[in-house]
């Protein structure tokens, strides 16, 4: 890997970590079992669409056997709101038949472990790993990490294990959690998928896209490049 690449991510991360110093999983949790289940319901859901509904499922079901012992239906009606609940149901109580017949009803610590679960992807397993035991074995790619990472101009690959890969090696693993929660921060706040907020990007003078995405506002130019109105360029 070349050391400019590195350094050039580096100083991306730096700036980012400072702007947004509160970046942390937005998922509510307080087991093991609570983040596996919170990650798979994120899919294709908003956080916040999350933690409405797990503030009730987790008071309900405490392990493994819970989700198992209530009907198909139920469980699917309680996790509704969060989309694609027949794929996620079956997701869930596939992982929690693996963790009682597998593991002796204790989520599995490792990355390697959590992808053999039903349902769980590289990502999900990341998310759990990390969060929960502290394993720092990959990076969290989700929708806004692949598109920040192209943006940003750290990786042109668009496939998430490819994703990781480079980011893997661009950064080093003490900082591969906060990669994600970074990255995941500043998409949310500032650079979204249609209409990114390049003006006020801590990095729009080290990204290739900046003002190059979305549209102007009415009655406004995009600014050109080296002339943009961040305090960090200036």
């Amino acid at each position: 890997m070349n050391p400019e690449r590195r350094r050039r991510a580096a100083a991306i991360l730096d700036r980012l970590a400072e702007e947004h110093p509160d970046a942390s999983i937005a998922l509510h949790w307080s087991t093991p079992l609570e983040l596996l289940v919170a990650t798979i319901l994120s899919a294709q859901s908003t956080d916040v669409g999350v933690n409405r509904v797990t503030e009730t499922l987790f008071r309900r079901f405490r392990a493994p056997e819970d989700y198992l012992a209530v009907p198909v239906g139920d469980l699917q009606e309680l996790i509704k709101p969060t989309g694609f609940f027949r794929q996620k149901t079956a997701a869930i109580r596939g992982c929690c038949a693996a963790i009682l017949e597998r593991h002796g009803g204790e989520v599995p610590r490792t990355t390697a472990e959590l992808v053999k679960l039903p349902g769980v992807g590289r990502k999900t397993a990341a998310v759990v790993a990390s969060n929960a035991f502290g394993a720092t074995e990959g990076i969290a790619v989700d929708t806004h990490v692949r598109r920040l990472s192209k943006r940003l101009g750290l990786t042109r690959h668009t496939d998430p294990d490819k994703i990781e890969r480079v980011l893997m090696q661009l950064y080093p693993r003490t900082r591969w959690l906060q990669v994600s929660d970074v990255l995941i921060f500043h998409g949310r706040r500032v650079c979204h998928a249609r209409a990114p907020r390049c003006e006020e990007c801590a990095v729009n003078d080290l990204c290739p896209s900046a003002f190059r995405v979305g549209l102007p506002k009415r009655g406004q130019s995009p600014p050109k490049r080296g002339q943009s109105p961040s305090r960090r360029a200036s």
